[in-house]
């Protein structure tokens, strides 16, 4: 059979890795795995400048700040956000989120319009 004669549906079905390749859906889920993972880096998106800690803290409400400083840590590492140390007293430091944190962006955005368009229908809220 060919691409042309399969139906919408069994074209997303042939898109698929094969049952002997790893699903990358658990790499993404690995990526923002957390209650808050997902909201720090939509806000920091959204903010697309430089933002300093206790800002991003009030924007994230109610996080506490160990757990902000563990993601802001993890994605610093995986790239995803820069963090910058002002020599200053106090010392200053700024998050930003990079190019790679960015292409996030409508992956995020139509999870966003998922959930505003369901969640009435969802249950358990």
């Amino acid at each position: 059979m060919t691409t042309a004669a399969l139906s919408p549906a069994e074209k997303n079905l042939t898109a698929l890795p094969a049952t002997d390749e790893p699903c990358p859906m658990v790499g993404f889920v690995n990526l923002v795995a957390g209650k808050w993972a997902i909201p720090i880096l939509y806000r920091l998106i959204m903010i697309d400048g430089p933002v300093r800690f206790s800002e991003l803290q009030r924007a994230v409400a109610p996080i506490a700040q160990k757990e902000l400083t563990r993601q802001l840590r993890q994605f610093e590492q995986r790239g995803l956000v820069t963090r910058q140390v002002f020599p200053e007293v106090p010392p200053r430091v700024e998050y930003r989120i990079t190019a790679l944190g960015t292409s996030l962006r409508p992956t995020l955005d139509s999870l966003a319009e998922w959930m505003r368009a369901h969640a009435s229908q969802l249950s358990g809220d």
